[in-house]
């Protein structure tokens, strides 16, 4: 097997196992880590073979970028005090935990070394983490907290990270100059991320072909994170910057088919960038057992206290954060997100499992230093890294589900159905106003205008059928049954027709772009 067939088995593995953890009960990015064990085992197959310096450019924008455009500015500016201790303070205090742990049990490892093991350990997984809250139905604000923590603990985790890792390399370290660079490295990030997102807007509009539109999304967090790195600037942030910027402007809501297109082809970026990237995680037990050949025990008791130290951190660090916020929320009646009970708070605590920044970074470092001699201690920091992400994957993911059912942790279903109906209402108002303003200018038959003013209360009611009063519900009901009957008919003509004109595509002397254009003409009416 050669690596181009172990890519496919990845990718082919990354969308089978969508459905199978469904009914399996399991994370699909478990399923995927094991699956990379798996393949790992055999002789045949060989190892991961990624220069260190690709892993980050190509694994973390897409999936950043696709994490982006399920949330909002609003969102993270309504809860940038739970964010900030739990992406930027927590960070910092599980890596400096990490170090001094790590500089205490193994012999010999430099202070830089060590710091750089405890910023790629630091960041828990916002993909594997909202992957099982989406599953489990957690509380909204929950799921809100663990996807801004995953964004923006990524962000603060790998600025640390290039710090170890320059230190370590070039072996100097000043302070002065480490905080001036984090500060211009941020305000690099965000002024790339701010320029590429106004640009890309500008020629979205420009393009204006859906297919176009999406490809180019599809590059525009490529070029964000090259561009920062290039001028000295954090890639993970300019991302962060130019994604927020797109969710939050580039917006038109009449371009229905590109707000679909772009849906459908980021989920699936999303899926299978993720499946790979756990796949690897499984796959890199390879380099594990031949880094552990002979010194089992000695680096599996490293990693265990590491992993000891990540998880007790977390749940010490969650506590009083909890409450400091609950108390601050209270007093300064913000609408925020945070854990609004105890169980809550342990049901964050569990779900912080390490993934996809994790290994990125850890295939990250460097083999070599600025003199030419090994990275210092390269093989054990992977290994315990490995180590970490492995035990809080499986263990956490797997047990993740069991936890949530015990302590009963729910959404709240009634408060998301009353925004739903909010929603509903306010969209049939529009509809119905829009409607008058047009009556003012133009002459409607009466039929016609109590037509659409049916239907314009009819797209709040398909949204929520509870915003009408009982009468009203039933009608629509009939009207419903009715319409669905004539578009189930109507579909099966359509049907018919696709059917007749791919069978005209083998036919002699058919031309199969005209076939085409026509087999399109009749999805996008049957999509209608």
């Amino acid at each position: 097997m050669d690596q181009l067939a172990l890519l496919c088995v990845l990718l082919l593995g990354a969308l089978v196992s969508v459905p199978l953890g469904e009914r399996l009960g399991l994370p699909s990015p478990v399923l995927m880590t094991v699956l990379g064990i798996c393949l790992a085992l055999p002789d045949f197959v060989p190892n991961v073979d990624i220069p260190p310096d690709l892993i980050l450019p190509l694994v973390l924008p897409p999936l950043l970028y696709a994490a982006v455009r399920r949330t909002s500015w609003r969102q993270f500016t309504i809860n940038k005090r739970p964010i900030f201790l739990l992406a930027v303070a927590l960070v910092f205090v599980t890596t400096v935990a990490v170090a001094a742990v790590a500089g205490a049990i193994v012999p010999g490892i430099p202070l830089a070394a060590a710091v750089a093991l405890g910023a790629l350990v630091a960041p828990p997984d916002p993909v594997a983490a909202t992957a099982v809250a989406a599953r489990l139905g957690l509380p909204r604000r929950l799921v809100s907290i663990l996807e801004g923590e995953g964004l923006f603990n990524d962000v603060t985790a790998i600025v640390l990270y290039h710090v170890a890792i320059a230190a370590a390399v070039s072996g100097t370290f000043s302070a002065w100059e480490a905080g001036l660079d984090l500060v211009l490295s941020a305000v690099v990030a965000v002024a790339v991320g701010l320029a590429l997102g106004w640009g890309a807007d500008k020629l979205m509009n420009l393009l204006g072909d859906a297919t176009l539109q999406v490809g180019l999304s599809l590059l525009v967090p490529y070029a964000s994170y090259v561009l920062a790195e290039e001028l000295h600037g954090s890639g993970v942030l300019a991302v962060l910057t130019t994604a927020l910027f797109l969710t939050e402007y580039a917006h038109d809501a009449d371009d229905v088919m590109t707000r679909l297109a772009g849906h459908t082809f980021w989920d699936v970026v999303d899926t299978l960038v993720t499946g790979v990237a756990f796949g690897l995680i499984g796959l890199e037990l390879h380099n594990a057992i031949r880094t552990a050949s002979g010194r089992w025990g000695e680096l599996l008791g490293w990693a265990g206290v590491i992993v000891v130290v990540v998880v007790l951190v977390r749940l010490l660090w969650l506590l009083p954060a909890a409450w400091l916020a609950k108390r601050l929320h209270a007093r300064r009646d913000h609408d925020e997100d945070i854990p609004m009970s105890k169980r809550e708070t342990v049901v964050m605590w569990w779900a912080g499992m390490r993934g996809v920044a994790s290994v990125a970074l850890a295939l990250a470092i460097p083999l070599h230093t600025d003199d030419g001699s090994a990275f210092p201690n390269r093989d054990e920091i992977v290994f315990i890294a490995f180590g970490v992400i492995m035990a809080t994957l499986l263990l956490q993911g797997t047990t993740l589900p069991w936890l949530v059912e015990r302590l009963g942790v729910q959404a709240d279903t009634e408060r998301e159905k009353a925004f739903e109906k909010q929603l509903a209402v306010r969209a049939a108002k529009a509809a119905k106003r829009r409607l008058r303003e047009i009556e003012e200018v133009e002459e409607l038959p009466e039929d016609i205008s109590e037509q659409m003013l049916r239907r314009a209360f009819d797209i709040g009611l398909r949204i929520s059928p509870d915003i009408g009063e009982a009468e009203r519900r039933e009608a629509y009901a009939q009207r419903a049954r009715r319409i669905k009957r004539v578009r189930r008919i109507q579909g099966e003509m359509l049907s018919a027709a696709r059917h007749e004109v791919l069978a005209a595509r083998s036919e002699p002397g058919a031309d199969p772009e005209i076939v085409d254009r026509v087999l399109r003409h009749l999805d996008v009416r049957s999509l209608r």
